[in-house]
């Protein structure tokens, strides 16, 4: 499903032309803008990729036909066919791999720097995704965040913050692989609780941490433990784990007033999908309505504008 506001749209890429403009923009961004290293080859091509493009998932934003923002989403299926996911490189998710339930990997999120201003397209990056939740019954989303720089310590309140009061439950916590930082990288800076709790003070760390972080806690986001220095792409990482039936509470509790306010399982037998000997309600998962209810929280006053349009197309090969 496409998702238009005005001359703004939200989808999947459907094609070689539209995924190289995702791998340009994000050249522009992470290489010329953030100082993340590359190949002599993708320096020629001015464009940003690695080995798990390829099987890869891009949602974009565009606007009067070229990219402007975009996510790289990678699900079990595609990260079977490349040996595992990206965040692995960096964390232990073992946990996360072990449950049952369709779980899908989001990373390398990036605006264009002349459409960040009003933080549109990036609402719109995430009313894709979460029309992508619901239509595939995505139970948990996780990836990294990260901010420019190589030196935790600059952050030291929001990373601190996000250790004492955020950490993902044991069941599904991600662990940082220092062992997997570039030579010479002090594995000690791995470490989350870089201040004492005493020290912290949330408006300090509120202002340290990026729009990005700030908005997965707003979706009720959680964060595995530890720090990864990723010297090669001037940036030090923290894992964020979303669970969809949790982010689903959060937002309809603070947005509309109560945890069920799109309907309580009892009201709505539609939201509940049956499966061998229980049943699990899936809160994000259900009508349109639920979708819509969902995209126009994210769009705000935008909201009225939205024009949603099944996608009919099949995106062209990449082989």
């Amino acid at each position: 499903m496409a998702i238009k506001v005005r001359d703004f749209e939200v989808r999947l890429t459907r094609n070689k032309e539209e995924r190289k403009q995702v791998r340009q923009l994000r050249y522009k961004v992470f290489v010329e803008e953030e100082g993340a290293g590359v190949t002599e080859e993708q320096k020629a091509l001015g464009e940003e990729y690695d080995s798990y493009d390829r099987y890869a998932e891009y949602m974009a934003v565009f606007h009067q036909g070229r990219v402007v923002g975009t996510y790289r989403i990678i699900d079990r299926n595609a990260a079977e066919k490349m040996g595992g996911f990206y965040t692995e490189n960096e964390f232990n998710i073992s946990k996360i791999k072990k449950f049952h339930g369709n779980i899908a990997e989001m990373s390398r999120a990036c605006v264009d720097p002349a459409y960040r201003e009003n933080a549109l397209v990036m609402r719109l990056l995430w009313a894709g995704l979460g029309e992508m939740i619901m239509r595939r019954k995505i139970e948990i989303l996780f990836g990294v965040a990260s901010w420019v720089g190589t030196k935790p310590a600059k952050s030291a309140q929001a990373i601190s913050y996000l250790y004492y009061n955020h950490l993902t439950p044991m069941r599904l916590r991600a662990t940082v692989l220092p062992e997997k930082f570039a030579e010479g990288v002090n594995p000690k800076l791995s470490r989350m609780n870089i201040l004492p709790r005493e020290f912290i003070d949330e408006a300090d760390a509120k202002q340290e941490m990026t729009p990005l972080i700030k908005g997965y806690l707003r979706l009720g986001a959680t964060f595995g433990k530890g720090v990864f220095v990723d010297t090669p792409f001037n940036s030090y990482d923290v894992f964020v784990m979303i669970e969809t039936r949790k982010m689903s509470a959060t937002y309809q509790k603070h947005f509309l007033g109560r945890e069920n306010a799109l309907g309580a399982p009892e009201d709505e037998k539609d939201n509940i999908i049956k499966t061998v000997g229980k049943i699990i309600t899936l809160p994000v998962v259900g009508p349109f309505k639920v979708v819509r209810a969902f995209v126009d929280f994210l769009l705000r006053e935008d909201a009225d504008d939205a024009e949603y349009i099944e996608d009919a197309e099949k995106a062209e090969s990449e082989e």
